[in-house]
């Protein structure tokens, strides 16, 4: 029998003409209501979908769930291109412009020897960009809808490349102190919400710099304790049921037991 023939791979062509048939008349009546504000909660969603699957080393999901990433970029673009703003394809042609020109030491003839070279590189040509923009301060492009520790993250960053720095992580763990002195203080003088927050704000804030002079990301640093977290809370639950108890009736110190040896279980199973 002869083979089957070999069948076409989708490309991000036929990806856009779906796009556009489900907006057209005549398409898919939700889609075609779709605005700016709906999609980019949508285009949030699925882009925390993909980082759970990228967390878990799953490809099939993350071939998925980045296909719904794309899809979102594609739902954009399409609703800009209706508006006479732009399409998808001056989107690419902006990143693409964008990454050679930030990238010379790979499209042109400056030299790069190390990857630790290229992050200070990137934040020194972006600041340059900048000042073509009318920028107030060096921290307005860094987005207020980022996720608040990557946010903070990104903040320290910009601070950082023009000088405003401590010299080494003790001296942030000094400070780190300091904050949480202060917010002790608080608390003692009985200081109303707004302060307390005030001072919680600095300790997390200065926490999120001891990780950066770590090198340790605080947004999947805080990621993975939530995950240890809910997995042996998972193993307390799961003993409880099984010995016919009640979590809300089990108290403090049944549960602090419990916490204690589902966490000596897991570091049994990491030796």
């Amino acid at each position: 029998m002869p083979a089957d023939p070999p069948q076409k791979r989708a490309s991000f062509d036929d990806l856009v003409a779906v796009m556009a048939r489900l907006r057209d008349p005549g398409g898919c009546p939700w889609d075609r209501e779709q605005s700016f504000a709906t999609i980019k909660d949508y285009f949030l969603e699925e882009a925390y979908e993909l980082l759970d699957a990228v967390e878990t080393g799953d490809a099939e999901a993350m071939r998925e769930e980045l296909g719904d990433v794309l899809f979102e970029a594609c739902f954009l673009s399409r609703i800009a291109e209706e508006q006479g703003l732009f399409d998808v394809y001056d989107a690419i042609g902006a990143i693409v412009e964008k990454l050679v020109r930030r990238h010379p030491h790979v499209f042109g003839e400056e030299k790069v020897t190390e990857a630790s070279e290229v992050p200070g590189r990137w934040a020194k040509l972006k600041a340059q960009e900048a000042k073509h923009k009318a920028r107030a301060s060096i921290l307005d492009g860094v987005p207020k809808s980022l996720p608040t520790l990557l946010q903070a993250l990104r903040i320290s960053e910009r601070a950082v490349n023009v000088g405003f720095e401590w010299e080494t992580v003790h001296d942030v763990l000094v400070k780190l102190d300091e904050e949480i002195g202060e917010l002790k203080a608080a608390m003692a003088r009985g200081e109303p919400q707004e302060r307390l927050e005030d001072e919680l704000g600095d300790m997390l804030f200065t926490m999120v710099n001891v990780g950066r002079k770590l090198g340790v990301s605080p947004h999947d640093a805080l990621r993975r304790t939530l995950e240890k977290f809910r997995r042996r809370f998972g193993r307390i639950e799961a003993w409880l049921r099984e010995n016919g108890e009640k979590l809300d009736e089990a108290g403090l110190e049944r549960l602090e037991a419990l916490w204690q040896a589902a966490k000596t279980e897991e570091n049994d199973k990491t030796q």
